[in-house]
Order: structure tokens, then sequence, then C-alpha cells
């Protein structure tokens, strides 16, 4: 069993921005070859055939997770990127009821206005107490604010519109990047982690998501545009890391709306592999229409429909996560 923090050591956190620009940037698409990796299978001479998972690396299989038999510190994990719609809210949801099942305590914190990831687990936002309550007042008991899922294990800080208001309650306060990590301090005995949606931006909110966090897990969909992003927002928890919070890391890049089918979405997994080494986790995410149809019921995946290939693979995530030692 992992001691908790304990972590596989990986390349170095800072990534050439130089690096990313050259995969993101330069040269069209489409004259980029499709190298033999990408089949599933490698023939070596004197070898068995190694079966290839979609990152065009040997396959992985991730053990299951040993219970834990004490909870809390949480490690907190920011999900970004400042592109929408890649799939931050929906790794949210189902990462934090994976997690969960698999005895974890969850804490999911709704950073963003809209309120999405407080929809996807069908909690209400009106009159009741959110994330941008605790934020305009530190003295609040965040557990005020805590509602339980219909999940076993998940909880939730909710949020609604309101919160598009914080940033400019937030301009004058004194050290306004680390607002979010006071509240948390105060429930992180509490649970095992704490997964923080943020908004599509870079704005104070995501920095205090960031200033609060341990890791930052970037859920990237395999569309060419969404990779020209990724420098900024490592330029930004570089920043992050020299100015505020010399602690935080980058725990892994998670490929979303994945299609096999198509030469794009191979192409565009090939270049963040070629960018991100190990830091790409193994597990990826296919496009399915289960996804909406599990937020309009308000649970997660892995609970509407848990045989489905979606459903396991973010099952797969959360085993990932924890045997690269992001999670205990």
């Amino acid at each position: 069993m992992k001691v908790r923090g304990e972590r596989r050591s990986c390349p170095d956190e800072r990534h050439s921005l130089a690096t990313i620009e050259q995969v993101s940037g330069a040269g069209r698409i489409e004259d980029i070859s499709v190298a033999s990796t990408q089949t599933d299978r490698t023939r070596l001479p004197g070898f068995d055939e190694v079966p290839l998972g979609p990152t065009g690396r040997p396959k992985q299989e991730f053990e299951q997770p040993q219970p834990l038999k004490s909870h809390g510190p949480a490690r907190i994990i920011s999900l970004c990127n400042q592109k929408g719609g890649v799939g931050k809210t929906t790794t949210t949801i189902n990462l934090g009821a994976a997690l969960a099942g698999y005895g974890r305590r969850v804490l999911a914190i709704d950073f963003d206005p809209q309120g999405a990831l407080s929809a996807g687990l069908g909690v209400p936002t009106h009159d009741v107490p959110t994330i941008y309550d605790l934020l305009l007042s530190g003295s609040k008991d965040p557990s005020i604010a805590i509602q339980k899922t219909a999940v076993e294990g998940l909880d939730i800080i909710p949020a609604n519109i309101d919160l598009s208001a914080a940033e400019v309650h937030l301009v004058n306060e004194v050290a306004r990047e680390q607002i979010l990590a006071r509240v948390l301090r105060k429930v992180s005995a509490d649970y095992d982690v704490i997964l923080i949606d943020c908004q599509p931006s870079l704005g104070i909110l995501t920095v205090n998501a960031l200033t609060a966090s341990h890791g930052v897990l970037i859920p990237l969909e395999c569309e060419f545009f969404a990779l020209r992003g990724v420098a900024l927002l490592i330029e930004t928890i570089d920043k992050v890391r020299d100015r505020l919070n010399p602690a935080i890391e980058l725990d892994g890049i998670l490929a979303t709306m994945f299609d096999s089918r198509t030469l794009h979405s191979r192409e565009v997994l090939e270049r963040v592999v070629d960018a991100f080494g190990d830091r790409v986790l193994e597990t990826v995410i296919g496009r399915t229409v289960k996804f909406p149809d599990a937020s309009v019921a308000g649970v997660p995946i892995t609970d509407f429909a848990p045989e489905h290939p979606a459903a396991k693979a973010y099952m797969q995530v959360a085993r990932e996560l924890i045997d690269r030692g992001a999670v205990a």
C-alpha cells in the first residue's frame, strides 16, 4: 500500500514552452504522418507481441486500490483548462465518483459560476450556502455549504451565478489569491481528496484554485485547437509555483473526447505524448452520448451506465492516479 504523499518519480514539471509551441503550432496537422505505434500491437524479433494502449505506449493494467486505514488530510487537485468544453466538469464528476467507489472520501468544489458541476450531481444551488458565501466571509464554517450527493463518499460545495461577482469583490482583498486555500484548510482533514472544477479562464478564481492545490489535472480535448492553449496554462502554473505555491505539481494530462476512428484524434494524442511524455495519462476518455444523458439524470456515468466503456475508463483514471501517487 502506498504511503500518503508518495509519488512515482517522473520528468521535471517545468516543460519548455518552445517544446509545447513546436507541438501545438508549427506545421499543419495534416502533414504529420501516422506512426506505426498507433496500431494496437508491435512486433519485435524474438519477442512476443506487446499490446499498445491508445497513447502508443505499452498497455498498462492498474491494480485495484487497497482500502485506506485512515482518512485525511486531503490532497487538493484542480481540474483546469482555460478552454471550455474539454471535459473538466465531466471529469470532476466521474473521477470523484470513481475515487469514492474505491473508498476515498471526496469533496468536489464547484468553482464555475455556471454551476455545471452542481447540476451534474443533482444538488440545489439556490437559497443554499455556496462557495461564493465562503469566499466573501472567511469566518464562516465551510461545513454549512457542504452537501451530500447521491454517491456515497462524494460531497460537494455548490456554486451558482453569484460566483461571477467574486472577482470584483476580491480584487481589493489582501492576499486575494489565497482566500480559497484558507477556506479549504478548515475541511481538509475530513477528506482524502478535494477536486476543484475550475471555470474556463485564467482569472483570479482560477489562480485561487491553483494556489490552494497540491496538483493540477488538465483535461485536454483531442482536437488541434485545444493544444494551442496548453502553453499558456503551463506558463500560468509555473508563475503560480514561482510566486504563490511552490508545492504545486502537474499531476497529469487526461486526453478526452478521443475518437480512435479519426486520424485527427490520433495525431493530436500523438503530439501531446511527444510533448509531455509520462505526464500524459495512459487512460483515455472517448466520446459518447452517455455523458450528457448522465448529466441530465444528475448522476455520474459510473452510476448511470456502470458497464459502459466510458464508466470503466473513469474507474481506470482513478486507479491510475492512485498508482501514480497523486491520490492516496
